[in-house]
């Protein structure tokens, strides 16, 4: 098969926004139509990004001309309609996290091996010029050998900013669940696959109050831990100490360094796909004397994911940002939990997962290939 990759995004949320930017910009994707469960609502995304037609789920699954399903709806939703897209012959797209227990994403793995389909995952920041040039650097022997990281996500809680942040602290959320695969995906492109993990929780308040917007002053209930930290032991060696925190007064957001026997590198925030790196040596007391690297290749955004998996799918290869990828991540974030809900109890991470070779600097998602 030849010519642009039919597209289908289904969940016409406020992530729709980002990424119907860039998907209909990407010469090899044809977005072709956009379903919610709210017809309208659909059909508003679809009118506003050129995207020719809109309707139900069940109307865009029985369309023979869509072979990617963007999956973007609710985190609890992920695994059902990568389902049915599997169901329907349709190779699937989805937003973090994969899933949220090991049981459903296994799952879900093994229906898209069992009908030979793709199920790929977000975070495609993974394959921005941020994280792609630190991992470049680090293969180039920057720093040397790598042997441990710190990464940290810190704020007070999405409530003082965040109309509806109910879901946030529901299950499957929690600053672990939402911020964590950005983080954790950037430690495992880097590190390569995680083997233990041992981590503390607590909960600073079991309700919390919305701060802005329409329900201003309105009080909900906290269903998870608000901070987590975790030490995690990689397989070929290095250790990182990761924090994930909705109760800290003092902000703390990007914060990605590997240390290794040469140096450290400091990358970009993982929830952007763009951004200078900085190389610190012994002796470099102050920001002005690190090496400041500008990162180079795709700052595409939200969406390159899909494209490579596109090409991928034609090629007949392995996607980058994989399913296997994807649920390894969400098994550290599961192992995490189940560490810090046992005092800190070291728990071993059973998959593991190949990390794919690096993108070259040269990788283009908008240009045409297929």
């Amino acid at each position: 098969m030849s010519g642009p990759v039919g597209v289908g995004v289904i969940g016409a949320g406020v992530i729709s926004n980002q990424y119907l930017e860039n998907l209909v910009t990407a010469a090899d994707l044809a977005v072709l139509m956009v379903a919610d469960l709210d017809p309208a609502r659909a059909a508003a995304q679809a009118a506003a990004y050129g995207v020719p037609s809109s309707g139900t789920v069940s109307e865009l699954l029985a369309r023979d001309d869509i072979e990617i399903v963007v999956n973007l709806t609710i985190p609890a939703a992920h695994v059902p309609v990568a389902l049915d897209a599997l169901a329907a012959g349709k190779h699937v797209w989805s937003e973090k996290p994969f899933a949220l227990d090991l049981e459903s994403g296994q799952a879900l793995l093994d229906e898209a091996h069992r009908v030979g389909l793709r199920v790929a995952c977000a975070p495609d920041t993974v394959l921005g010029a941020g994280v792609q040039t630190g991992r470049r650097l680090l293969e180039s022997g920057a720093i040397g050998t790598p042997l441990t990281a710190f990464t940290a996500f810190q704020v007070s809680g999405p409530e003082a900013w965040h109309p509806n942040p109910d879901f946030l602290y529901a299950r499957g959320a929690g600053p672990l669940f939402d911020m964590g695969p950005y983080y954790l995906s950037t430690l495992v492109q880097l590190l390569g696959p995680a083997a233990r993990v041992a981590a503390r929780g607590s909960q600073a308040r079991a309700s919390r109050i919305i701060a802005s917007g329409p329900r201003q002053g309105e009080s909900f209930a906290v269903e998870v831990p608000t901070h987590v930290s975790a030490l995690i032991d990689f397989e070929g060696g290095a250790t990182a100490q990761s924090t994930f925190s909705f109760q800290s007064s003092r902000p703390r957001v990007g914060v990605v360094e590997i240390a290794g026997t040469e140096g450290t590198l400091s990358l970009p925030d993982p929830n952007m796909f763009d951004g200078e790196l900085r190389i610190w040596r012994d002796g470099m007391f102050d920001e002005s004397e690190a090496e400041v690297v500008p990162a180079t290749g795709s700052t595409f955004s939200r969406g390159a994911g899909v494209v490579e998996l596109a090409r991928a799918i034609r090629a007949g290869r392995p996607e980058r940002a994989s399913g296997e990828f994807a649920f390894h991540v969400l098994d550290i974030m599961v192992s995490t939990q189940l560490s810090a809900e046992t005092d800190g109890a070291a728990v071993d991470i059973t998959s593991t997962v190949p990390i794919p070779p690096a993108l070259p600097e040269t990788w283009n998602p908008t240009e045409q290939t297929l």
